[in-house]
């Protein structure tokens, strides 16, 4: 998965490939690209969150709590790194029935063991 930052331009003329898929009536190519808001590339680079991206690279699901364990966090900057990852399609959040202890909130990769490119233009 090539993660991107570039121009508005760059983004429609993916969007426009796509559109041409669609329109000749041929399945979908799965994009390898995600384009992201700059600002949000940024973010996306700061070690923590490179971490939390190796940590759950190749596993099925993860609990929350088990990832503020692994990388001393609290609950809140755990979530606030997981709603970036969520806001681009790398992670789900789940919450999931714990028998007698309520629920717990899962988080499931969606790059699996995907490598995971980032780039950004200027």
């Amino acid at each position: 998965m090539e993660i991107k930052s570039g121009t508005l331009d760059d983004f429609f003329e993916s969007a426009k490939e796509t559109a041409e898929e669609v329109d000749r009536g041929r399945p979908v190519t799965r994009k390898k690209s995600i384009w992201l808001d700059t600002e949000d590339f940024i973010k996306l680079l700061k070690p923590s969150r490179i971490e939390l991206i190796k940590i759950l690279r190749g596993e099925k699901k993860v609990y929350i709590s088990d990832l503020m364990e692994r990388l001393h966090k609290s609950r809140t900057s755990v979530g606030r790194d997981l709603e970036l990852l969520q806001k681009y399609g790398l992670v789900d959040i789940e919450t999931e029935v714990n028998p007698s202890h309520g629920q717990k909130k899962v988080v499931r990769p969606l790059y699996g063991d995907e490598p995971i490119e980032f780039r950004v233009a200027v």
